[in-house]
């Protein structure tokens, strides 16, 4: 929303709201505000609002942050690697848990598929002897050079 304003001058509140955002340094400011700006800085009111964002400029310059303790240090990698080795516990149960569930689906979908396919038979139906296999009757009377294609 940076509007255009190197054409006509700007008024205090503006200027004001500028130095708030930017600084007292004219330079950081929108390259399209800083020629309206340079002519209000000329004005015994922009001196004054520059003057008061140099000085929390200053104020801010000053202020350093510490660096952090090597006994901060050690717990924030003693916490970080406890918290990478849940997550790899987790992410190996919930993986054993899946394949336990994958195994469970097929003995479930074998056992449908086999009482859906071999229905039990009745005994009085058909009784199984001796030459019986799968694939028909294996008597002796049965030829074993015939091929039925």
């Amino acid at each position: 929303m940076a509007e255009k304003r190197t054409k006509g001058r700007m008024d205090a509140g503006r200027f004001a709201a500028l130095a708030d955002a930017y600084g007292g340094a004219l330079h950081r400011w929108p390259p399209g505000e800083q020629a309206a700006a340079m002519l209000f800085a000329d004005t015994n009111e922009g001196r004054a609002i520059l003057a008061r964002a140099g000085r929390l400029d200053a104020m801010l310059d000053r202020h350093r942050v510490e660096a952090p303790s090597p006994a901060l240090h050690r717990a924030i990698v003693a916490r970080a690697a406890a918290e990478v080795r849940q997550s790899r516990r987790r992410q190996f149960w919930w993986l054993g848990f899946g394949l336990a569930c994958v195994g469970l689906a097929g003995a479930a979908a074998g056992l449908a598929l086999v009482t859906v396919v071999n229905p039990d038979m009745q005994p009085d139906h058909y009784v199984m002897d001796a030459n019986a296999t799968s694939f028909g009757d294996a008597g002796p009377d049965a030829d074993p050079y015939e091929e039925d294609l």
